[in-house]
């Protein structure tokens, strides 16, 4: 339904979190993001609510935040909010599929059978207490990251594993969080979608070359028929559907904020982007990419939640034996492999894990050869922030390589990484996974203090 739009909501455009392509969207967007982020927070992490509103949420919303309600029913597993007496939202938990923003009625209940996991081909990287670190130095390393800030904006640090050779040497987890605190991932969860790609590509099910396989696009004369599965990874799809860059109060009005947090079917949302430039020739990091490809996994894999689910936990969790791992779905079945993966600190280690070890876990392959090398290649054209195919990368020489380089991170490292400061950073040539989870507002989501983090651990390390 069309809404008026009156001089307080031009204002509310401008300072939500990412904002959506109209101003009568806003409310929607924001009245969704607090419902979902907060369902996750209580029902998923298990984590203090209100406390995670004011660390987590409060921020986005600023200065308009005494706009914002909201209301966690334990009861029903559900959370409530509304915006500015706009909008509202009402989010469900639903157990292994995570929370789920209502848009009409609820989805039918998806059966799952009972978790089975096979033995993991990974070793445990470690027991069932916290592994203090064992040097000086990587307490020292420990204490200046989770050291907060004065005054806002602040850090928010809640869980950091850092894993040498395989094994977790030093980590630390705040007041309310622990081993099997399972934590979102934002963005980081790209890096998941880019490793159920290359399964898929290892199995013969996909191929990363040729028209993506996306029925709305199936028209020859269609010129999104050209895009290929490698053009969306690399976020060059040519698609005008926004920008995600940065969860900045102050990005420009995008449209795959109101897909994330405003519709039913943000696959179908995405598909019918137009496009504004051919493929291959523009660099544009947005969610909607990750979202089709998230599609084409559900497509690839049986069409439906369960269908997904079952395969993500066959072929990758069960595999590197991350046991605290919800991936969270819309409502016809896509996984949101853009933003919304939650999983524990260990387990986001152990995925790094896998790309340390060139996509084997164990002595299987599960992922292509070359799959890495092509993940941390660079990709023309983000040179100012240093992309490769679903993770970031320091290989390359342009100014985010540079700047990551200065700040103490290796060469030669790469990662995945989600707005607020979620990083899942791997170094190959130091045999180092470092995972660091929390709500940071501070400049570059805290990239400074995370790699000068990374740079104090290889200093603490004996030398190879």
């Amino acid at each position: 339904m069309h809404r008026s739009i009156s001089p307080l909501l031009s204002g509310i455009a401008f300072v939500l979190l990412s904002g959506c392509t109209s101003l009568d969207r806003a409310p929607d967007v924001a009245a969704g993001f607090v419902s979902h982020q907060l369902c996750s927070a209580t029902f998923v992490s298990r984590v203090e609510p209100e406390q995670f509103y004011r660390e987590a949420i409060a921020p986005n919303l600023s200065p308009l935040g005494s706009l914002s309600g909201h209301d966690v029913d334990r009861a029903q597993a559900e959370v409530s909010a509304s915006f500015a007496g706009l909008a509202q939202a009402r989010a469900i938990d639903r157990g292994p599929l995570g929370c789920l923003v209502l848009h009409g009625e609820p989805p039918a209940p998806v059966t799952l059978p009972p978790p089975a996991p096979a033995p993991a081909l990974l070793p445990d990287v470690a027991g069932g207490e916290v592994v203090e670190p064992g040097q000086p130095a990587l307490k020292q390393a420990l204490d200046r990251t989770f050291a907060e800030t004065a005054a806002a904006p602040h850090r928010n640090t809640k869980a950091v594993v850092v894993v040498h050779d395989g094994r977790v040497i030093a980590e630390r987890y705040a007041p309310g969080y622990g081993i099997e605190t399972q934590v979102m991932g934002w963005s980081a969860t790209k890096s998941v979608t880019n490793a159920l790609i290359g399964i898929l590509a290892r199995q013969g099910k996909l191929s990363l070359d040729g028209p993506a396989p996306i029925a709305a696009w199936s028209d020859p004369r269609d010129p999104r028929r050209a895009i290929s599965i490698d053009n969306l990874l690399r976020m060059n799809s040519g698609l005008d559907i926004g920008d995600s860059l940065s969860a900045s109060a102050f990005t420009a009005l995008d449209p795959t904020a109101y897909m994330v947090f405003g519709v039913r079917d943000m696959a179908a949302f995405a598909e019918k982007a137009p496009i504004q430039a051919a493929p291959g020739t523009r660099w544009n990091y947005t969610n909607g990419n990750t979202i089709l490809l998230s599609k084409i996994i559900r497509d690839s894999t049986g069409g439906d939640a369960a269908s997904v689910l079952a395969f993500a936990r066959r072929e990758l969790f069960d595999k590197l034996g991350m046991r605290h791992v919800t991936l969270e779905f819309d409502a016809t079945g896509t996984p949101i492999g853009s933003s919304h993966m939650l999983a524990s600190a260990r387990d986001w280690a152990r995925f790094g894990l896998l790309y340390l070890n060139d996509g084997v876990a164990g002595g299987e392959r599960l992922l292509p050869p070359g799959w890495v090398d092509y993940s941390a290649s660079p990709t023309p054209g983000s040179e100012r922030y240093g992309y490769g195919a679903g993770f970031w990368t320091n290989r390359g020489d342009g100014e985010g390589q540079r700047y990551r380089i200065a700040q103490g991170l290796p060469a030669d490292a790469f990662m995945a990484r989600g707005a607020f400061g979620q990083y899942v950073i791997v170094v190959p040539s130091q045999r180092l996974v470092v995972a660091r989870f929390g709500s940071a507002f501070t400049p570059r989501d805290d990239m400074d203090v995370v790699a000068h983090l990374v740079a104090d651990v290889i200093a603490a390390m004996p030398p190879s």
